[in-house]
C-alpha cells in the first residue's frame, strides 16, 4: 500500500532537489546532501523504495528504552509521514507501549537494500489523536482489526490455537457489524530534532547528511562516513 507522502516538491536551484535529481548512482545528478528539506528528500527516498524494494519499504526498526534505560528494538511499519513526523501504530500494553509511557522517546532506522540507502530519526513521542487512530483502524483489513483485539501483545501465550479460538470468537461476536477500536491499540508519531539519510559509497565512503531541527527550520550538516 501506498505510503501517503506531503504534496511537496523540491526545485532544481541547488537549495532543493527533485526526485530525479537525488539519484546518485548518475554522476551528472545534483549531491543530495545539498537538499535544505529534509521531510521532501524524505518523501523522494520513500518514492523510489516504494518502486524498488521487494516487500514492505516502509518496514522500519524502531528504538526504544524504558526507566532502566535498556535499549528494546523491534520492526514495525511506517504508517505515514510528514512536517510533524513519522506515525506507527501499536498495542499500548505490549513491550513498547510500556517503554514508552517511561521513556517518551524513541529512534528508527529504515534500511533499502536494493537502493542502498538508509534514514534514520531520533526524537520525542506524541500519540496521534483519537480521530487519525480510528481512521487508520478502520482502514485495516477485518482479520486485522479482530487480531489487534485478539492479542494480548507481548504477554505469555500458552499455544496458538488459543489465540486462534480468541480470533474466533470475536469473529462471531462481531458478525457483519462494525468493529471497535480498542482503547488501548493506537499510534504514535515520532517528531524528530535529527534526520540522518546515508547512501552507500564505493570502498565504504559513503555520503551522509544530517538535518538538526532549529527554531527556524532544519540546520544542515554533511557528514563523514
Amino acid at each position: 500500500m501506498p505510503m501517503s507522502v506531503p504534496p511537496q516538491a523540491l526545485d532544481a536551484a541547488g537549495r532543493s532537489l527533485g526526485v530525479d535529481q537525488l539519484r546518485t548512482d548518475d554522476p551528472q545528478a545534483a549531491d543530495f546532501t545539498r537538499s535544505d528539506d529534509p521531510v521532501a528528500l524524505f518523501a523522494a527516498w520513500m518514492k523510489d523504495a516504494e518502486a524498488a524494494e521487494p516487500e514492505d519499504p516502509n518496514a522500519m526498526a524502531l528504538a526504544t528504552a524504558g526507566a532502566d534505560g535498556l535499549p528494546d528494538v523491534r520492526m514495525v511499519l511506517l504508517k505515514g509521514f510528514d512536517a510533524q513526523g513519522f506515525v506507527f501504530y501499536t498495542n499500548t500494553q505490549s513491550t513498547k507501549g510500556a517503554e514508552l509511557a517511561e521513556n517518551p522517546q524513541a529512534a528508527l532506522v529504515l534500511h533499502w537494500k536494493s537502493l542502498r540507502r538508509q534514514v534514520r530519526a531520533r526524537g520525542a513521542i506524541t500519540p496521534v489523536t483519537s480521530e487519525e487512530a480510528d481512521a487508520y483502524f478502520q482502514s485495516r483489513r477485518r482479520e486485522s482489526r479482530l487480531g489487534a483485539i485478539a492479542s494480548q501483545q507481548s504477554r505469555p501465550l500458552a499455544d496458538r490455537a488459543t489465540l486462534m479460538d480468541a480470533v474466533a470468537e470475536l469473529s462471531a461476536r462481531y458478525g457483519d457489524g462494525p468493529i471497535p477500536r480498542p482503547a488501548h491499540w493506537t499510534g504514535f508519531r515520532i517528531t524528530p530534532v535529527t534526520l540522518e539519510f546515508w547512501q552507500n559509497g564505493e570502498f565504504r565512503l559513503h555520503d551522509r547528511v544530517r538535518f538538526t531541527r532549529t527554531d527556524g527550520g532544519w540546520s544542515r550538516a554533511r557528514l563523514y562516513p
